[in-house]
């Protein structure tokens, strides 16, 4: 999906409902930083970051640096440029292509300089006019900017290769595999583990976990087949490694690169996949996540009442025919005409491992309710659910009701109505910050579900007041607030993290054209289990050296893929 005005718009507009952020920072009353200070370039690139690569829509680092305002900074204390001068190149665009240059980590202009001129498209996105000269490039790193202005582009870009990371977007080679060993974590330290050590560990856990998952997913195969059931399985993990591999593709180099004997082709193996059901392909995820966590368990005592987020996510956009379709291919969430396969999937977020408990497609006619409903039911069966996290789309009362009456807590932000638009009019008028109301919510046949409402300040919020409700957000709570209510809508934050996941998981799964359901929905759901199981083989080496766990991960995606591929037989 490419990056949009929509999609930018949303990253400003995250950033301005959240009050504890600043943009541009130099605007925060608690710093004494001014447009020229290299402190305020470097949190705003990072800021902005922070929430960019959160998006489905944004998954290139170098269309980040195109797109990263700049120009409402001040560089000029670092130029020794004069701006006035005829032959002055805007410090922007330069500034730019230099932090494209550290992105790749290419040491002489003459790199950068060939790289522009075949990606004209990207000189002007930079803001040049015409492709600047080797010449040009020099003097900016050796004459015209400032040696605090170099290291500062470094911070920024080394920022940014962290956060594409974290968020499943991939980075030049050079810059992943120095932020791989350059991971806290990894270095070899005599207060810890060895970088050699987590590996080792990593590669032992994925081994068992691999033997365990694998025998969950069975084709209806003879005892005289000549290709065994496993092969089907590494060969899908094989897609999923590469950079959108299609079946027949991936098939080819996966017989080449395998020490097996037999392979399936590519069009064998979209034959039995196709032979599934949908039903049958999330029995076979529900038993793989069964094992996944029961082998979890036995090494790790994190794995407690957790949050859990509910979300759907779409494909690519789909540009063919859906004659004979339009059920499955479905209309996408903004209103830019594109149709798109779309998925819903429940995570864990929060406490412990991030882990896609289970996933469905969704169907025209599919309500919230029976959507919520049925992935609640598997997701009980593998964990204790605590709170159920859900963004505005899932604003129904029948569907808290269900969520309730399941014994779980639930945070929800609401669309504002007549009445809630009067209370936040009324909090504006009075400087009120913060307010609870309970309110019941009319369910039907005089039913009713009580809920409350919470409403406080976005943050950042630089918008017009015309109605004057516009400062104020609400959000549905299951619960009392025994704290403050920013303490309870902090809990929120969580829900992003199944929006980072579906970023990783859709990196897992294999090209396809076809407009198969079934085959569709199998490439989703072998991909949400390869995430899974980097998340689990994380968690369980970090227990295992430190009987402890973080956020920041010691093993990365990488590392787990790396293992993976060797044992399908090619490493």
């Amino acid at each position: 999906m490419p990056t949009t005005i929509a999609s930018n718009q949303t990253v400003f507009k995250t950033i301005a409902d959240n009050s504890d952020f600043y943009w541009p920072h130099y605007r925060d009353p608690e710093t004494e930083l001014t447009s020229s200070d290299l402190e305020a370039f470097e949190h705003d690139v990072h800021r902005l970051a922070c929430e960019w690569f959160k998006h489905d829509a944004h998954d290139d680092v170098e269309a980040f640096i195109s797109w990263c305002p700049l120009y409402h900074l001040d560089f000029s204390p670092h130029d020794a440029h004069p701006s006035w001068h005829a032959k002055t190149k805007p410090a922007v665009p330069m500034i730019r292509a230099l932090m494209v240059m550290e992105l790749h980590d290419w040491e002489h202009e003459t790199a950068l300089i060939g790289y522009l001129a075949n990606h004209p498209d990207l000189v002007d996105a930079l803001g040049f006019e015409t492709t600047p000269d080797q010449s040009t490039i020099w003097r900016a790193r050796h004459e015209r900017f400032s040696d605090e202005l170099l290291r500062s582009i470094e911070e920024c870009v080394t920022s940014l290769c962290l956060l594409a990371t974290e968020n499943g977007v991939s980075v030049p080679v050079s810059n992943s595999s120095s932020l791989k060993t350059d991971l806290p974590p990894l270095e070899e330290s005599d207060d810890g583990p060895t970088q050699r050590e987590i590996l080792r560990r990593a590669d032992e856990l994925t081994a068992e976990a691999q033997r365990r998952i694998f025998p969950a997913f069975s084709l209806d195969h003879t005892e005289q087949a000549s290709i065994p059931e496993d092969a089907f399985w590494e060969l899908q993990t094989y897609l999923g490694l590469g950079e959108n591999l299609c079946a027949n593709e991936g098939a080819r180099s996966f017989l080449t690169e395998s020490t097996r004997k037999q392979t399936p082709l590519g069009h064998n193996h979209r034959h039995h996949i196709r032979q599934f059901s949908i039903e049958s392909i999330r029995e076979m995820y529900h038993e793989a996540m069964q094992r996944l966590l029961a082998e979890t368990t036995s090494r790790s005592h994190f794995l407690g009442a957790a949050s859990v987020a509910i979300d759907t996510t779409e494909g690519s956009p789909f540009t063919g025919d859906r004659t004979g379709h339009e059920d499955e291919i479905l209309e996408t969430k903004e209103d830019n005409n594109e149709y798109a396969y779309q998925w819903a999937s429940i995570q864990t977020v929060g406490r412990g491992p991030r882990i896609m408990l289970d996933a469905r497609p969704v169907r025209r006619g599919d309500t919230l309710v029976e959507i919520v409903t049925d992935l609640l039911d598997s997701a009980e069966d593998l964990i204790q659910i605590e709170r159920v996290l859900m963004d505005r789309e899932f604003d129904s009362q029948h569907v808290l009701e269900r969520i309730v009456e399941r014994g779980y807590e639930y945070l929800v932000p609401k669309r504002k109505q007549t009445s809630e638009k009067a209370v936040a009019s009324r909090m504006e008028k009075h400087g009120v910050e913060t307010a609870i109301n309970e309110r019941m919510l009319h369910l039907g046949k005089n039913e009713w579900h009580q809920t409350h409402l919470l409403y406080l300040p976005k943050r950042e919020f630089s918008g017009q007041i015309e109605e004057g409700h516009e400062r104020y957000v609400v959000f549905m709570s299951s619960e009392p607030v025994t704290g403050t209510v920013e303490g309870r809508v902090s809990f929120y934050s969580d829900r992003w993290e199944i929006e980072i996941g579906y970023k990783h998981v859709k990196r897992f799964m294999a090209k396809t054209t076809s407009k198969d359901f079934v085959l569709r929905f199998f490439y989703f759901a072998f991909a949400c289990l390869l995430y899974s199981l980097w998340r689990l083989i994380d968690h369980l080496v970090q227990v295992f050296f430190t009987d402890t766990y973080g956020d920041d991960p010691w093993v990365t995606m990488h590392d787990v893929l790396t293992s993976l591929k060797k044992r399908t037989g090619i490493g």
